[in-house]
């Protein structure tokens, strides 16, 4: 099999592997949330919402990036096991600095937290407990960066499944007891199951103990956390717009709006961006490993944007098609409103899938002054878009403007990539892209067409051909039908 053969199959492998693991996590989040929606309804969504805001913003402030700037550091230690086992030293003395600090700050300023975020101090108490929570994630993210970074792909995905499982087998009962008093409590075991599972699977690598220097423990932070804080600098900003258009929409509409505005784009970044979770599990330390390297970067990169479309463009066919099914099936009747909005937003999954592969190249780059203005310009354009997009539209205004926003964000990195590293993607890929653009949005059109029986078959027909035409250019570049007649036989 060809170099190129061989890498486009490695990524439809760990991207399956990982789909299948998003598969899982989203059939057991599925449950989850349609339990919680029936025991506290779009109120406890909304509250919910709010806080999950709440604590990404403040791990966004306090983390200092480190998961992803651990994990990139690892991957660039190119197997060296002395090295490896000094990064995963101090990076397991970092998160404990950074889970301080988070705990400390969310418990000094939960009364301004309550206010901030729900206009009154009523939820003081709820922020003073989940800085238990905000704690063991960032304990949980030095052990899962340590994973990753050493591309352990199974007890990664070991480790997603069984927190995703026994998170479900704990927390549903103290929903069904205390209704909305139990999220706070369901947040705070959840936390703790995916600390003692990240645990287990991190202690299952046999690493040499080292004895570091306070010269050396302080040399070897500075690399990671110069990364780590441009990381952190540029999640915080990204955090901070999505609270602010949350704040936003609470002072403008309710609680409950803020319920559905979350369910919707929980569905679009949690069920329909599976493919973006399962393929940076591999694709960023790879790329990390040969980040100097212009031409293969540029090879990745083709592979990766090609393996993201061609996978994609079916699932948003689909989910155009069984839209208001999903909705229902995922929360109920009540939230059938965000159909319109979510249709709208997956349409911009198309964009996200390319320019999330060019995106990584800033990050594996530790480009930081471009990194950061990069991060910065597009969140403020994001945030304009949402706030006028909901105050003129609502709900539909924001699906809308998810659209145009990852259509700027694709077409502005393809220019800041090209131009700062002169690295694009080739005209055969965009006549691929283009096909798939096209599908995607002849499928939408018809969603309007009134007669139901028309419009269906019409669909499903559009969705036969995306598969189709994904299968069709996949065994172009990997010969699918060698790969299945090797694992027959295998199993025989």
């Amino acid at each position: 099999m060809s170099e190129s053969k061989l890498s486009y199959t490695q990524i439809l492998k760990s991207t399956s592997l990982f789909g299948g693991v998003q598969f899982f996590t989203i059939f057991i989040a599925v449950i989850r949330t349609k339990l919680i929606t029936l025991l506290v309804g779009p109120l406890g969504i909304g509250v919910l919402g709010l806080l999950n805001s709440s604590m990404e913003l403040i791990v966004g402030f306090t983390n200092f990036g480190l998961q992803t700037s651990a994990t990139k550091v690892i991957a660039e230690c190119d197997g060296n096991i002395l090295k490896i086992s000094k990064i995963a030293s101090i990076v397991n003395k970092l998160v404990w600095y950074t889970g301080c600090l988070a705990f400390i700050f969310t418990i000094l300023f939960s009364y301004w937290l309550s206010r901030v975020t729900f206009g009154n101090s009523n939820y003081t108490i709820y922020f003073i407990w989940i800085s238990i929570s905000l704690l063991l994630k960032q304990l949980t993210s030095g052990k899962l960066a340590i994973l990753h970074g050493l591309r352990k792909l199974n007890d990664l995905a070991r480790a997603n499944i069984y927190g995703s499982f026994f998170g479900l087998l704990l927390t549903i009962p103290i929903y069904y007891h205390w209704k909305i008093q139990g999220i706070v409590p369901s947040i705070i075991v959840s936390s703790v199951i995916g600390y003692l599972i990240a645990f287990y699977f991190s202690n299952k690598i046999k690493l040499p103990l080292v004895q570091l220097t306070n010269q050396e423990t302080f040399e070897e932070s500075k690399i990671i956390l110069h990364l780590g804080i441009m990381l952190s600098l540029s999640g915080f900003i990204t955090l901070a717009s999505t609270y602010m258009i949350q704040i936003f929409i609470n002072r403008l509409g309710n609680i409950a709006q803020v319920g559905f505005y979350n369910a919707g784009f929980t569905i679009l970044n949690s069920y329909v961006g599976i493919i973006f979770t399962a393929m940076t599990t591999d694709y960023f330390p790879r790329l990390t490993a040969i980040i100097n390297n212009k031409v293969k970067v540029s090879k990745l990169l083709l592979e990766q944007a090609t393996i993201a479309i061609l996978i994609i463009t079916p699932i948003i066919i689909l989910f155009l098609l069984l839209a208001s099914i999903i909705v229902e099936v995922l929360y109920s009747k009540d939230f059938l409103i965000i159909t319109t909005m979510i249709s709208w937003g997956v349409l911009g999954m198309l964009f996200k899938a390319v320019s999330w592969s060019m995106g990584f190249i800033l990050i594996a780059k530790g480009d930081s002054k471009l990194f950061i203005k990069t991060a910065l310009g597009f969140n403020i354009i994001s945030l304009i878009l949402n706030i006028l997009s909901y105050y003129f539209y609502g709900l539909t205004g924001l699906g809308f403007s998810f659209l145009i926003y990852y259509f700027i964000h694709f077409y502005g990195l393809k220019i800041i990539i090209k131009k700062n590293y002169n690295l694009y993607l080739n005209s055969n890929f965009y006549k691929t892209y283009l096909l798939c653009i096209l599908m995607c949005f002849i499928t939408f059109v018809l969603r309007y067409i009134n007669n139901s029986v028309i419009k269906t078959v019409l669909m499903i027909i559009m969705f036969l051909c995306s598969i189709l035409f994904s299968i069709y250019h996949l065994n172009k570049k990997i010969n699918l039908k060698e790969i299945i007649i090797v694992k027959f036989n295998k199993k025989k």
